[in-house]
């Protein structure tokens, strides 16, 4: 397993794995994660809104997410147990995203599991990974905003 400050690569598991630990709730986290209207504010890396956003919030229904001058990020739904786990499919690899109350604050694990090493490795090459991370750090920012908003 290789691990950077802010996520980690497990070749055994295929996987890229990314935590972030936040003072928002997990009923705040998980709205941040399946509400259009919040999604398209901290999705994109950039930290740009998004040009288009649909969510079709059922196992089986479709995510799509534009930003500016984009191609889409298209998944579908795999599993939903509000407020603490949400799992899909895209670009040929299952994410899933745990939110797990800790200590009076919740513990976020994001899980991009590939379908090989050689997917892994295309994941790694095309920077999903960083860019990953930069789309959780705007999401923390988001969800800090609402918490200190309200």
């Amino acid at each position: 397993m290789m691990r950077f400050d802010d996520f980690e690569i497990d070749r055994d598991a295929n996987a890229v794995i990314l935590r972030r630990r936040m003072r928002a709730t997990p009923e705040r986290l998980y709205a941040a994660w399946t509400r259009p209207e919040q999604i398209a504010l901290w999705w994109d890396p950039t930290g740009t809104p998004l040009a288009e956003c649909s969510i079709d919030l059922r196992v089986g229904g479709l995510l799509r997410l534009v930003g500016q001058g984009q191609h889409a990020f298209e998944g579908r739904y795999t599993e939903l147990d509000p407020p603490y786990r949400l799992c899909f499919d895209a670009m040929g690899a299952a994410g899933s995203v745990d939110l797990s109350p800790v200590e009076g604050q919740t513990e976020m694990t994001v899980v991009l599991q590939c379908a090989s090493a050689e997917h892994l490795a295309q994941f790694v090459q095309m920077g999903v990974a960083e860019g990953t991370s930069r789309t959780l750090d705007n999401l923390v920012a988001f969800a800090m905003d609402a918490v200190d908003a309200g």
